[in-house]
């Protein structure tokens, strides 16, 4: 097995100190001078259309600087990143679909000045009928938010795949079942924030707390009407995303437009309450899945319809509704598909991705479902998994090309807590206990509409320590570690003499940013590369002074030294300089780019290959459920992640059990809830809201299991976003396992509970 001497090894993030010591500079810890406090104007009601509004009051207040609506604006509109026809504005035009969305925005010399200005300016509304329920949108005479949107669908998707008919006929068990999924929010501790400075030459710089630099690196622009070059951004450190912070949102678009109207420097920050009632969320679904199976457990054909609550605009639901049909041919051999997809406008918080991007809400149906067929067949639920596990080489019906791929093995290792049972002690009458699996399948970086090219430059610095300049975003994962670990080990050095830059748009390289688990494989990749270029201008020089081939030169340790003679050797420091202070001199400057060698998919038909590898693993859940009081508490877990090869595996665990927190609380916790008439937020703060804390997590046993895949940087792949996807099933089938009932909607709370087993006792 190949040595490497920072690759695979446990050590400390990058970003460790400077956040543990309060050093790292968050977008809300910034100020500027002369800087100018924003504040959003929100809408009361779901739906109305505005009449009028009258900002003079506001504009009157000492203090205020600048008050802006949609008639300041040039009425870009944005979302829909496929087709790229946005509808939703940065500040509300004609209507409002939402309580919460934005009407107005003022700039004031401090916070209080600003929310004080919101209360004078006076909005005028005539109230609209509202909906706020999928099903009934989709209903003739449902109130519409969008004129262009028949039955208010926002898209849809249709895939057929094999002939699923023939397949149920061929099935000795069919089973159809309806699933549902809640609302959820992100999350995330850092709010939103954004900083904004237009200066003499009509230049805008923002800092923001954003994922993916890139989307608002595009988007501002076109939005305030100034050629890209005239727009830097510059990314701070962010405080979590899990996908809910990688749009340009609207006070991104109001701060650089209060700064180009003030000639000042602008900065917003959101509230939690703000965040939470009127931020982005996962999709809340309605799922029908039927699914045949042969009774040796074979899988025959799935077909599955699913409606999304996508909230008041389109955001990137196209792509949420192509990822929950294309990933039911994931992680099983599935040779009849048929979906229909529906992503559909409601009066809601608009959706949006969080981790795992649609694929949680489908795998908890289909595995869930799945638990119940091996149940009627009288097949244990690992063996119905095992039978059915894609593996290497096998290409989906749907057009998936499998390369590595550890399903099976995961599923292996996660059979070896059968051993718990064993362990199991006498339980008092209202005590139950159980086990469940879920499994899983993800990408590593997508290929998606646009931009799709990672790039990077490894600077090699005069004494020998390098800076690796990437727009890949860290937004809490680890992977500016991961990516400094890919360049350290390619060039022989010790992890503390790489830097990494923080992404700016006028320096680092374009990368579309932190979505679709892609950095290590699709980033790591272009810093592989980058670092391989420095490594061989070095060694052209190393070379001449070494007396060998430039191919025979081996970089480790801060040393190089000659393959066959390790005897010719010299320190690289004295390496860097030489080349460096020699002849002309030379700026030692490697570059690297990389793309996954994929066509797009075809996002209505669901044909295509969506990414280069995908990630494959396996979950098992010990539950313990109350049945007076229909508390479930979880006991233990086992993780099995096949992340192609461990980058850093103390990173890769501490991914896993973030996932398994996430996981547990979409479960058991989670809920957003609105007014049912009125879409009002009823528990907007983390007081209200019921995150799983240190006390409900189990005791977790982790483990990568690495495949080594062969196109991935040193061979590894995604790493942890996968594992979210199966905790909630692994949970709910413990429950069916302890109990014998499946409740299928989310969460699963004690009231669930209890009246699922009132209602058998019944039967």
């Amino acid at each position: 097995m190949e040595e490497f001497t920072v690759v695979g090894k446990r050590l400390p993030r990058v970003d460790a100190v400077v956040k543990a010591t309060g050093e790292a500079m968050y977008a809300a810890d910034m100020e500027l001078p002369g800087m100018l406090h924003g504040k959003m104007l929100r809408s009361p009601h779901p739906h109305a259309r505005i009449l009028n509004i009258d900002t003079g009051r506001a504009e009157r207040l000492q203090g205020v600087k600048a008050v802006v609506t949609a008639k300041d604006t040039l009425g870009y509109r944005y979302g829909d990143l496929i087709l790229g026809k946005g509808d939703e504005p940065f500040l509300a035009t004609e209507k409002v679909r939402f309580v919460g969305d934005e009407v107005a925005a003022v700039a004031a010399v401090d916070e209080d000045t600003a929310e004080e200005a919101l209360q004078l300016i006076d909005v005028e509304y005539e109230l609209l009928p509202a909906v706020f329920d999928p099903l009934e949108a989709m209903e003739e005479g449902a109130p519409l938010l969008h004129e262009h949107a028949a039955n208010n669908i926002a898209c849809k998707s249709t895939m057929r795949f094999g002939d699923v008919e023939a397949g149920f006929r061929r099935s000795d068990c069919v089973r159809e079942d309806r699933f549902e999924t809640q609302p959820v929010c992100h999350a995330f501790l850092e709010p939103h924030a954004a900083l904004a400075t237009y200066d003499s030459t009509g230049k805008i710089t923002f800092w923001g707390s954003k994922q993916s630099p890139y989307f608002t690196y595009r988007n501002m622009p076109r939005a305030l009407g100034l050629e890209l070059s005239k727009v830097r951004i510059v990314q701070p450190f962010i405080g979590g995303g899990f996908g809910g912070k990688n749009e340009m949102f609207s006070l991104d678009f109001t701060a650089a437009l209060l700064s180009m109207k003030t000639g000042k420097p602008v900065k917003i920050v959101y509230g939690q309450e703000e965040v939470l009632s009127a931020g982005r969320q996962r999709n809340p679904t309605i799922m029908d899945i039927k699914t045949g199976v042969g009774k040796d457990g074979t899988i025959m054909a799935i077909k599955c319809r699913i409606v999304a609550n996508g909230g008041a605009y389109i955001s990137i639901g196209r792509m949420t509704r192509y990822l929950m049909g294309s990933v039911l041919a994931l992680p099983y051999r599935v040779p009849n598909l048929e979906y229909d997809g529906y992503r559909v406008y409601t009066n809601n918080q608009v959706c949006c991705a969080q981790r795992g991007h649609g694929v949680p809400q489908v795998r908890y149906a289909a595995e869930s479902q799945l638990d119940m067929i091996a149940r009627e067949l009288d097949i244990d639920p690992l063996d119905i998994r095992l039978k059915n596990a894609l593996q290497p080489g096998d290409n989906t019906v749907n057009g998936f090309r499998i390369t590595s791929c550890g399903l099976t093995e995961c599923l292996q290792k996660a059979g070896e807590i059968k051993k718990w049972r064993e362990e199991w002690g006498e339980l008092p009458p209202n005590k139950k206990r159980g086990i469940g699996f879920g499994a899983y399948g993800f990408v590593s970086g997508p290929r998606v509409a646009g931009h799709n090219t990672a790039g990077a430059m490894v600077k090699v610095h005069e004494d020998g320590a390098i800076s690796v300049l990437t727009g890949a975003t860290d937004s809490g994962q680890g992977s500016d570690s991961c990516l400094s670990q890919i360049a350290a080990e390619v060039l022989g050095l010790g992890l503390d003499k790489v830097r990494l830059v923080m992404p700016d748009s006028e320096v680092t390289p374009l990368d579309p940013g932190t979505f679709g688990s892609r950095v290590t494989f699709v980033s790591g990749n272009a810093v592989w590369i980058a670092a391989d270029d420095a490594r061989k201008q070095l060694a052209e020089v190393g070379a001449e002074l070494l007396g060998a081939h430039p191919e025979e030169l081996v970089f480790r340790n801060e040393q190089v030294f000659v393959r066959d003679d390790p005897e010719k050797n010299m320190p690289f420091t004295k390496l860097v300089k030489s080349a460096c202070y020699s002849g002309t001199g030379r700026t030692i400057m490697g570059r690297g780019y990389f793309a996954p060698e994929l066509e797009v998919p075809n996002y209505e038909t669901g044909e295509g290959n969506m990414s280069a590898t995908y990630s494959f693993g396996a979950q098992a859940a010990e539950v313990e459920v109350d049945t007076d009081t229909g508390k479930i508490t979880v006991t233990r877990m086992k993780v099995l992640h096949d992340c192609g090869r461990a980058i850093n595996p103390m990173h890769v665990e501490g991914q896993l059990e973030g996932s398994v927190c996430g996981g547990l609380g979409q479960a058991l916790l989670e809920d957003k809830i609105k007014g049912k008439d009125t879409g009002q937020a009823s528990n907007p703060s983390f007081m209200e809201y019921k995150l799983p804390s240190a006390v409900d997590m189990p005791d977790i046993e982790s483990e990568a299991v690495e495949t080594i895949d062969p196109v991935g940087p040193f061979g590894a792949k995604e790493s942890g976003e996968g594992v979210q996807v199966s905790t909630v099933p692994a949970i709910t089938n413990a429950v069916y396992d302890a109990l014998g009932v499946m409740v299928k909607t989310l969460p699963v709370t004690p009231e669930k509970i209890l009246k699922a087993l009132e209602k058998e006792n019944e039967e």
